[in-house]
């Protein structure tokens, strides 16, 4: 597996509470109780996005004024030309940012759209496609991504809890390093089991929480 440091980064001190009790024990991860622009070094910042591109809030916003307004363009060019218009959430891709010292962003959706996320598996898939994103780039691009800064995903606007975004982050960081050897039923029930959200577990989960 591809050594890649994990830096999670987001101004919250409740979030980050959250990520060192479920990234415990898993090996080249940082939490930073910050702001991303503050990090002397990274290589990959993670855009915690809608599937269209629209960089004007958040996180997002802060992505454009860090690495200017031009990014947003060559994010939405390659949406529209990649997938017609609308990325879909469980994809990333990786974009040059044209900054020397932190060379790309991974634009990664976690809604189609501004709206709640809260009793969905949307955090996993986000994190578990970046993830994906990176190491696919790794295999095959000359300048290769070390160190990857991820905010928090879906915390803002998606309103998941702190203690639930920083769980499914964790599982698809814990599967991202230590990949199976063959796949089976059991082992994609176990996994599923492990996520425990999607399709219409999070409504079930609302309704037995009321």
């Amino acid at each position: 597996m591809q050594e890649i440091k994990l830096i999670l980064v987001d101004p919250q001190p409740a979030l980050c509470a959250a990520w060192r009790e479920h990234f415990a024990g898993l090996s080249s991860v940082e939490v930073v109780n910050g702001y991303f622009e503050k990090l002397s070094e990274f290589d990959c910042m993670v855009s915690a996005a809608n599937s269209f591109g629209l960089m004007d809030g958040g996180v997002d916003l802060a992505i454009v004024r860090f690495f200017g307004r031009a990014l947003e363009q060559r994010v939405q060019k390659h949406i529209l030309e990649t997938y017609l218009g609308e990325q879909p959430i469980g994809t990333s891709f990786i974009i040059e940012t044209g900054h020397e010292k932190h060379p790309y962003i991974a634009h990664t959706p976690t809604m189609r759209i501004p709206m709640t996320i809260a009793l969905t598996d949307n955090v996993y898939v986000a994190m578990w496609a970046m993830l994906l994103a990176v190491y696919q780039h790794n295999l095959t691009a000359a300048k290769k991504i070390r160190s990857i800064a991820c905010p928090g995903l879906g915390t803002a606007t998606g309103q998941v809890p702190y203690d639930e975004a920083a769980r499914q982050m964790a599982v698809a960081y814990r599967n991202f390093l230590n990949p199976p050897s063959h796949i089976s039923w059991r082992y994609a029930d176990e996994r599923q089991k492990i996520v425990g959200r999607g399709g219409d577990l999070g409504m079930m989960f609302s309704s037995i929480k009321k």
